[in-house]
C-alpha cells in the first residue's frame, strides 16, 4: 500500500509540472508564436533549469504540440458537451458559453490558458501532422452541431464551410475578447450566438451584393511586379505553413529563383512578412472605400465589401495574409501591424454602427459583429481546402452569407 501510495504522488507530481510548464510555454506561444516559443524561456517560466524541460519535452516542437494539442482536447470536449443539445440553436449556445467559461477560469488561474491552435501550421513532421489529426477530431464533432432533420437540406460542403466559420470565431476571440472583463462574457456571449444566429440582415432582405470586381480590389497600378509576386508567393506559403515553414529557400523556389534574388526584393524575412501584411491591409481598406462609393443603404455596403473580400480569397489575386503571422513578428512591428487591423476593424464597426442608425442592419454590437466579420474574412482563405470544388465567385454565399444572415438559414 506504502509503495502504491509513494507511486501516486510522484504520478501526481509528474503531472503538476507538466501541466505547469504547458500553461508557461501556451502564454509564450500566444504572444511570440512557435518562433519565439524557447525552451529556455519556458523553464526560467516556471523556475526549472532547460535540462529539467527536457525531461519532459524533448524538443521544442514536442512542448509546442503538446499545448496546441491539449488546447484543443479542451475545445472538443466543449463541442462534445455541446452537441448533446436537442437543437443546432441550443448547441450553438452551449458552445459558445463552454469557451467563454473556459476563458474566465483561466483568466482567474482555474484553468489552463487555450493556445492559439492555428501555430499547428509551424510545426514540423511528425508533429502537425498528429496534431493535425487531432484538430481533425474538433472539426468533425463541431459539424455534428449541424447534424438535425431540420437542416437536411444543408450540403457536406456548406456544412464544412460553417462549422470553419464558427471555429473562427472561437480561434479569433483571444485577438480581443481581452478588451472585456471576464463578468462581461455572459453578456459578450449572448451576442455573438445573436451575430451568428440571426445574421446583421434585417427581416426580409434577400442576400444580393453588389458586385466589387476583383481587379479593382487588386489594383493594376503597381509598378513592381516582380515584388508583387513575390509577396503573393510568400503569403500563400506562410498561410500554409506559418511563418517557421515558410523559409526563404522555399519562397525562391516556388518562383524559380535563386535566394540572391530574393534579397534584391527584400531585405529579410520579417521584412517581407510586414510587406505582406500591407498588402492585405492596403486590400481591405481599398474594398471599404470602394464599398463605400456604392449608392444604396449600409447593408448593401457591407454586403458588397464582404463579399468582394471573400472571392478576392479564392482568386488568383488572393489569398490575403492570415493574422496568425502576427505571432512570428518582433514585438514593436507586431503592435503597428495590429494596429492596422484594428483599422481595418474599426471601419467595420463604423459601417455597420451607420447601418444600423439608419435602419438596414439588425441593432447588433457594432464592435462584435466587425471582429467577427473580420475573422470570417481572414478564415475564407482556407475555404478552397475544405470545399476543393467551391469557385471564386460561389465564395461569399457559402462562406459570408452565413454570418450576415445567420448560419442556419438557407
Amino acid at each position: 500500500m506504502a509503495l502504491r501510495s509513494s507511486a501516486s504522488r510522484s504520478t501526481d507530481r509528474f503531472e503538476r509540472k507538466r501541466e505547469a510548464i504547458l500553461d508557461a510555454a501556451t502564454r509564450i506561444l500566444n504572444r511570440k508564436g512557435i518562433k519565439g516559443l524557447t525552451l529556455g524561456d519556458t523553464a526560467a517560466a516556471v523556475d526549472l533549469s532547460t535540462t529539467s524541460v527536457t525531461y519532459y519535452f524533448k524538443r521544442k516542437d514536442d512542448l509546442a504540440a503538446a499545448s496546441i494539442t491539449r488546447g484543443i482536447e479542451t475545445l472538443h470536449d466543449l463541442a462534445e458537451q455541446a452537441v448533446r443539445e436537442a437543437t443546432p440553436p441550443e448547441r450553438l449556445h452551449a458552445f459558445f458559453t463552454g469557451y467563454l467559461d473556459v476563458l474566465a477560469k483561466a483568466a482567474a488561474g482555474a484553468a489552463p490558458p487555450l493556445p492559439i491552435i492555428s501555430e499547428l501550421r509551424a510545426l514540423t513532421s511528425p508533429r502537425r501532422e498528429e496534431v493535425a489529426t487531432t484538430y481533425g477530431r474538433l472539426f468533425r464533432k463541431t459539424r455534428q452541431i449541424f447534424d438535425h432533420p431540420d437542416l437536411c437540406w444543408m450540403s457536406r460542403g456548406r456544412r464544412t464551410a460553417r462549422t470553419r466559420m464558427l471555429l473562427e470565431q472561437v480561434f479569433w476571440g483571444a485577438a480581443w475578447l481581452s478588451k472585456y472583463d471576464p463578468e462581461d462574457y455572459p453578456r459578450v456571449r449572448d451576442r455573438m450566438v445573436d451575430i451568428v444566429l440571426h445574421g446583421l440582415a434585417p427581416e426580409g432582405v434577400a442576400w444580393s451584393p453588389a458586385a466589387i470586381t476583383v481587379c479593382e480590389l487588386a489594383g493594376h497600378d503597381r509598378p513592381e511586379q516582380a515584388r508583387e509576386t513575390f509577396l503573393l508567393a510568400a503569403t500563400r506559403l506562410i498561410n500554409l505553413r506559418g511563418y517557421r515553414g515558410a523559409s526563404v529557400d522555399k519562397i525562391s523556389a516556388e518562383l524559380n529563383v535563386t535566394k540572391g534574388s530574393f534579397y534584391h526584393h527584400n531585405e529579410a524575412k520579417d521584412d517581407l512578412v510586414v510587406t505582406c501584411f500591407e498588402r492585405s491591409f492596403e486590400v481591405m481598406t481599398r474594398a471599404q472605400r470602394l464599398a463605400m462609393d456604392l449608392p444604396g443603404d449600409q447593408w448593401a455596403k457591407v454586403s458588397a465589401c464582404a463579399a468582394a473580400l471573400a472571392e478576392f480569397q479564392l482568386s488568383d489575386h488572393g489569398p490575403l495574409l492570415r493574422s496568425t503571422a502576427l505571432t512570428a513578428l518582433p514585438e514593436q512591428i507586431r503592435g503597428v501591424m495590429v494596429e492596422h487591423s484594428n483599422r481595418v476593424s474599426d471601419r467595420f464597426a463604423s459601417m455597420i454602427s451607420d447601418g444600423i442608425a439608419e435602419g438596414s442592419i439588425r441593432p447588433v454590437d457594432p464592435f462584435i459583429a466587425a471582429q467577427m466579420l473580420s475573422a470570417t474574412l481572414n478564415a475564407c482563405a482556407e475555404l478552397g481546402y475544405l470545399v476543393p470544388d467551391v469557385r471564386p465567385k460561389a465564395a461569399a454565399a457559402v462562406f459570408v452569407r452565413p454570418l450576415l444572415m445567420g448560419i442556419f438559414e438557407r
